[in-house]
């Protein structure tokens, strides 16, 4: 029974999901990607709403036919990730620019890539963007604006101090747990600048994770938001629909929590502490340069994506 969130919430997600695009694309709900395409946004509500629909069947077992569904601590892991799939939500419907196009989070166009006047992050004028990243949402909270970047960073903060206290956890370890999960849900983010790129990073953890702990108790644990990851995949890495902070976001909060509920003290530390490095550099530098940089990941990075005429094949 441990695997049935993650079964049924893949059978509901493969109907709610293209189901979720189209609704979207009727409503002109869309936004040019990296590349000037037009798609359906944010893709990444299709996560959440597939697992609250899976989640009736699930309750309705667990309550009335006494059925162990649900493995310890699913019930933070659900509250945890419905709140950052909605703070990402709110940041991206009132915190994108005028105009409605998708602002990245890269500071210069990475090899191959001309820029466009109107172009999401590449031929805009800095004066013209919203704020992006930690430092620019901060500036833009202490000039007085409202800015929903602080409010998602904040929101997450609060979210993570509540789902992770009550464990029997010390003040280190309690203390540590939350920064890997707020940096973690921050990190996918700012990897979300190329289609699949973030599904790609959670598949890669989720597997390592797996098999070097040798147990899968925290994927039937998040199994119900894995599931509509999955089916949403090959739609955001074919270019069917882009998955906004919504669904960025709403993945780094199940990696976050996947690398809280699998490592020890040691590895939460390790893994902060290169997350922090990933997230630092970030600030400052393209994290798609770096990837275009590297051989091995850039291979990786692009398999399955739509090629554009000047990238790597």
């Amino acid at each position: 029974m441990q695997t049935l969130p993650l079964l049924l919430s893949l059978g509901v997600a493969a109907l709610i999901v293209p189901a979720t695009l189209g609704a979207l694309k009727e409503r002109a709900l869309v936004r040019e990607n990296y590349r000037g395409a037009t798609v359906p946004f944010p893709a990444g509500v299709a996560i959440a709403a597939a697992a609250l629909v899976a989640l009736v069947p699930l309750a309705l077992l667990a309550e009335l036919a006494d059925a162990d569904v649900f493995q310890p601590g699913a019930e933070r892991a659900v509250l945890f990730v419905l709140g950052v799939a909605l703070l990402g939500l709110l940041d991206d419907l009132i915190g994108a620019p005028p105009g409605g196009l998708r602002w990245g989070s890269e500071r210069t166009p990475v090899a191959g890539e001309a820029a466009a006047p109107g172009r999401p992050g590449v031929g805009a004028t800095a004066a013209d963007a919203p704020p992006r990243g930690w430092r620019g949402h901060g500036r833009a909270t202490l000039a007085g604006s409202f800015s929903t970047g602080t409010l998602k960073a904040v929101g997450t903060l609060g979210l993570a101090l509540f789902v992770l206290a009550d464990r029997g956890l010390g003040a280190g370890e309690y203390l540590l747990g939350v920064g890997v999960v707020v940096l973690a849900t921050n990190l996918f983010n700012l990897l979300d600048l190329r289609p699949g790129r973030s599904v790609k990073a959670l598949v890669l953890l989720g597997a390592g994770l797996a098999l070097g702990s040798s147990h899968l108790e925290p994927l039937w644990t998040l199994g119900l938001f894995v599931g509509p990851i999955l089916v949403l995949a090959p739609l955001d890495l074919r270019e069917r629909g882009m998955l906004g902070d919504t669904g960025s976001n709403t993945i780094g909060a199940v990696a976050g929590l996947w690398l809280v509920l699998t490592l020890s003290t040691l590895g939460q530390a390790v893994a902060l502490g290169l997350m922090l490095i990933a997230t630092v550099y970030g600030e400052f530098r393209s994290i798609s340069a770096l990837i275009e940089r590297t051989p091995l990941i850039r291979q990786l990075d692009s398999l399955g994506r739509l090629k554009t005429r000047g990238e790597h094949a």
